[in-house]
């Protein structure tokens, strides 16, 4: 049977990032693995982001370009994103960021070596124990972000995702800001997850992302908690039941820990918010961060 090369569509929203997209389209173009397309989906720049990505699109037959009617946002644009897309893979690319030469082919490989694999995620710190790759089953999944290190916390730039899976699962929930922390729990409920290398990807921060807003607003990783717990308290949580309660332990914890924060920070309606929809009391929030003899 002759081997065919899988196409990869790369996707790349955009949205006044003039200064950075120049370099990511020409990080895709400098890969060692060539069979993909680029879809760039605008959403209502206001600088040149849209004529940069269209001199590339006049130069490149693989790369098309969109620009939305309206802005939709960062999730539901990743989401339009994948809507145009043909290939066999799904790999986020953000126009600010980039790919190194070889990112895409080792991506690629190891995920055809893994067929059973729903989705991968690279960047991940070195395993104590195994060397990269290696597949996590649903359960032991939740496992190791919960109790060993954090593979949910990964970005979009640090997956690659097979397209029928993506579909099949309706894609990203819209959810600002942590879209893909809830992906990623949510495909680990019914999909093993391939881990992968670091060394493939590189992540630009700058203070125009709007996780700028993750760094200085302290209930936005506040959500992060009321996702985990949702799962956690999901009757699809792959944990046994002695693992769940203790992963549940944590995440009350870390609420506790942030609606007292509130309080010691003088900012009284955001400890109440916060408060209310943990279902934590303050009283509760005191008794949760004491040591337990």
């Amino acid at each position: 049977m002759k081997n065919i090369t899988p196409l990869v569509s790369v996707l790349m929203t955009s949205y006044n990032r003039e200064k950075y997209i120049a370099a990511a389209i020409e990080s895709l173009q400098a890969s060692t693995y060539q069979q993909w397309e680029l879809i760039i989906v605008d959403d209502q720049s206001k600088d040149s982001t849209v004529a940069i990505a269209q001199a590339f699109a006049a130069q490149d037959a693989r790369i098309r370009v969109y620009v939305n009617e309206k802005n939709l946002g960062d999730y539901p644009n990743r989401n339009r994103a994948a809507s145009y897309a043909k290939g066999n893979y799904l790999k986020y690319l953000d126009a600010d960021d980039l790919i190194y030469p070889h990112g895409l082919e080792v991506l690629v490989r190891m995920m055809e070596a893994n067929p059973e694999a729903g989705y991968g995620l690279c960047t991940i710190s070195p395993d104590k124990q195994r060397i990269y790759p290696f597949l996590l089953k649903p359960q032991e999944a939740y496992y190791t972000h919960y109790f060993q290190y954090g593979i949910f916390t990964r970005a979009p730039l640090s997956s690659i995702l097979r397209r029928e899976v993506f579909e099949a699962e309706g894609g990203f929930s819209g959810e600002r800001l942590l879209g893909d922390f809830e992906m990623w729990h949510r495909l680990s409920l019914k999909y093993s997850v391939l881990l992968m290398p670091q060394g493939l990807i590189w992540y630009r921060e700058h203070d125009e992302q709007e996780s700028f807003l993750y760094r200085h607003n302290p209930y936005e990783p506040f959500k992060y908690t009321l996702t985990s717990m949702k799962y956690l308290t999901s009757g699809a949580c792959p944990l046994t039941d002695e693992h769940k309660q203790q992963a549940i332990s944590k995440i009350k914890y870390w609420q506790s820990r942030a609606i007292l924060g509130g309080i010691k920070n003088k900012q009284f309606s955001m400890a109440k918010k916060m408060s209310k929809e943990a279902g934590i009391t303050f009283l509760q929030a005191i008794k949760n961060i004491l040591p337990r003899s």
